[in-house]
């Protein structure tokens, strides 16, 4: 929960990359931008480049050397239902791994002047044989801390911008 109105926390979200906070995130990209006339809903689709952090010794195997990650963010964003939906993926590995994270960000019903944030997301690597349990149990430590680390950078970035409720 962000005790800040909706769109603050939208907009933060949408502006919150790069920054000096996170060090691995080094660009974000709008490739598709659209707005449905009849619904008013505005779908973008970006990519995000990141420091590939997989670690030296599992970057043995050459299918993990390279420079950088890609993760594509498809968003939905509804001003009238004060609700926005995003579906992550990676877009590196995708022949040996599948990760995807989905996000909702919504005007909370018990405080209009807070937001709500719900994120779930999967790991499930394939097709590097004995190793895929060891590449998935990284993934998922690592996207769990990174959700940690995101929402850190949120409430800083909304604490600056807004105010000092997380103090």
């Amino acid at each position: 929960m962000y005790p800040y109105p909706f769109e603050h926390v939208v907009n933060s979200y949408l502006n919150k990359y790069p920054t000096p906070l996170e060090k691995h995130v080094t660009a974000v990209k709008t490739v598709e931008e659209k707005t449905d006339v009849s619904t008013g809903v505005i779908y973008r689709r970006r990519i995000a480049t990141c420091n590939n952090v997989v670690p030296e010794f599992l970057r043995k195997s050459s299918m993990l050397k390279v420079p950088n990650v890609y993760i594509q963010e498809e968003s939905w964003l509804n001003l009238q239902a004060r609700i926005m939906t995003i579906k992550s993926r990676c877009l590196t590995w995708t022949q040996y791994a599948s990760l995807t994270e989905e996000s909702v960000f919504r005007e909370s019903l018990d405080n209009p002047n807070w937001t709500e944030f719900k994120q779930t997301g999967t790991v499930a690597v394939h097709g590097a044989g004995i190793l895929n349990r060891v590449f998935e149990a990284f993934a998922q430590a690592f996207l769990n801390q990174g959700v940690k680390k995101s929402v850190r950078i949120m409430e800083t970035i909304l604490q600056e911008r807004c105010g000092c409720p997380f103090s």
